[in-house]
């Protein structure tokens, strides 16, 4: 009997034991890691609070907490001022194990060996806007920025009459700048248009204002100015009217701020500018869920076209509660 006793003790503490390892394996590591069955996406973007990429910033993580809302889908979300930075940023959401990498890199080459990490991790990987210089990217999401610099070009041939000295403020080193730059340039080959300088305003309003004050200071006969970026816009702006030119003609710009279309409707010295919607972020996090879902993406390039505003359409596009 006591051996019986003896058998059924130990019977018991086995069961016991087990279903104590089968309750911890179910409820998830203690560390805060993720479920198996819980997907994430890992969000890495720049640093802004303001202009075309505090709106992007915006709509992605409004995107990303509704699929977290609708579908359970978590999200982790980084914001970075430098590539060193963002290059860290990416490694932490490689070691957490997200299912998929959303990414905006803040400099195309400096980025690119981090999306081919991110490859050779097995993560896919969602480019937005600016591409890199590999094929580390399941999917890119971006802007026709040739097709900005191309309708910008047109644009300056047809104001100009196809002869002038005009100046180019182009951003820092990505694939939109070189685009937006190449674009603009090939739609006026054919014409008497020459570019007397381009200089990066590192799509900063600040350094912009810099940049352009060395550039009146350099040139006292300029016809125009082509600027690859409203906040840039913004900046040239300011440099111009605080020296009091009365040259140029007019001032073009890239991405549809508010400030930007006010001008335009007040017939200010910015004639136009060029734009696709900082919103497409959201088609890159809906593609990063649909992915992380086990669905093979239908598109490998999605290309939103580049729209042109003037006085003649801007009150299409303007919007007087916009952040941006």
């Amino acid at each position: 009997m006591n051996v019986l006793k003896k058998f059924l003790v130990l019977f018991l503490s086995l069961v016991t034991m087990f279903s104590l390892v089968a309750c911890n394996s179910d409820a998830g590591s203690s560390d805060g890691g993720k479920d198996d069955d819980t997907l994430k996406i890992g969000i890495s973007l720049p640093a802004a609070t303001h202009g075309w990429m505090g709106a992007l910033i915006d709509s992605a993580e409004k995107q990303a907490k509704e699929l977290k809302e609708s579908d359970g889908i978590e999200y982790v979300m980084t914001n970075a001022a430098d590539p060193n930075k963002q290059a860290n940023d990416v490694d932490d959401l490689i070691a957490q194990g997200v299912d998929v990498i959303v990414m905006l890199p803040i400099e195309s080459a400096a980025l690119s060996p981090v999306g081919q990490k991110i490859k050779d991790a097995g993560i896919p990987l969602v480019i937005v806007d600016r591409e890199l210089e590999n094929d580390a990217a399941t999917v890119v999401v971006k802007g026709d920025n040739e097709g900005i610099g191309v309708n910008a070009g047109k644009y300056f041939v047809e104001k100009l009459n196809g002869k002038g000295k005009v100046v180019e403020i182009t951003g820092p080193p990505s694939s939109v700048t070189e685009q937006r730059g190449a674009g603009f340039k090939e739609a006026m080959e054919s014409s008497d248009i020459e570019i007397i300088a381009s200089q990066s305003g590192d799509f900063s309003t600040e350094k912009s204002l810099e940049v352009m004050q060395n550039i009146l200071q350099a040139h006292p006969e300029i016809d125009a100015v082509f600027t690859q970026d409203d906040g840039m816009a913004l900046g040239v702006l300011q440099a111009i009217k605080e020296a009091g030119r009365k040259d140029i003609q007019f001032v073009t710009g890239a991405g549809g701020g508010k400030a930007v279309f006010e001008d335009i409707k007040a017939d200010g010295l910015v004639s136009a500018t060029f734009l696709y919607s900082p919103t497409m972020v959201a088609d890159a996090v809906q593609i990063a869920a649909d992915i992380a879902k086990g669905n093979e993406p239908s598109e490998s390039m999605i290309v939103k076209e580049a729209t042109q505003v003037t006085k003649d359409n801007v009150e299409e596009f303007y919007d007087p509660e916009s952040k941006f």
